[in-house]
């Protein structure tokens, strides 16, 4: 069995590494980028939120120098969030695997998890929300772990449990809203709620779960 996982602050507290790669790009450009609102609203692929900065044109060449600078600027800042490690501990405890799908691209992703120590067995990067989807359904994946309102959609493409973590830029009441299927304030509860968790009795990956409309606004 497999237990899917949302990277950038589910696991991964990346808000001052990725910081520092926007506030590097604004000094080379001189564009203006309101750090704190990007780091503020992580979740959705670097494309979409550069599009907020500059001209379409500009967008692919600022995409390659972020990505140039990420392994230097923002992977040493990066740190575990809180329960991050014990969450990853109590899935293998438990005889299952862990997969961690994010929109981050792979060899970010793969880097930040080593200088982690967080080990998984799978990775799939560059997927965003319900494209997410297809990598959890393909590896039988019967939750997914997010802080994202995309996370919730992409369990629900997955036919998953959709447990959401209220440690990104969404509240507990938004993720319940939108249509997580359980929120923790953190990680740090994520063992004793896996150790109560009913495999059985909740959704399988194949069986259609009842669409819930997006939320406006990040």
């Amino acid at each position: 069995m497999m237990v899917g996982f949302d990277l950038d602050l589910t696991l991964a507290d990346t808000r001052g590494g990725i910081g520092s790669v926007y506030s590097a790009l604004a000094a080379e450009t001189g564009v203006f980028i309101d750090v704190p609102l990007v780091v503020g609203r992580l979740g959705p692929p670097l494309e979409m939120e550069l599009a907020n900065w500059f001209p379409e044109d500009r967008v692919p060449e600022m995409v390659r120098r972020f990505r140039r600078l990420y392994p230097e600027l923002a992977i040493p800042a990066t740190v575990l969030m809180s329960g991050a490690a014990e969450a990853v501990a109590a899935v293998r405890a438990a005889g299952e695997r862990v997969m961690v799908v994010t929109a981050k691209n792979e060899p970010h992703a793969r880097a930040t998890l080593a200088f982690l120590g967080l080990e998984v067995d799978l990775l799939a990067g560059g997927l965003w929300s319900s494209a997410k989807g297809a990598a959890l359904r393909e590896h039988g994946a019967h939750t997914y772990v997010g802080d994202h309102t995309g996370d919730v959609d992409a369990a629900r493409a997955a036919g998953a449990f959709s447990l959401a973590v209220a440690t990104g830029g969404f509240s507990a009441a938004d993720l319940l809203g939108y249509g997580a299927d359980h929120v923790l304030d953190d990680l740090g509860a994520f063992p004793q709620w896996l150790d109560g968790f009913d495999r059985v009795c909740q959704t399988r990956p194949g069986e259609e779960r009842e669409e819930v409309p997006p939320i406006e606004g990040r």
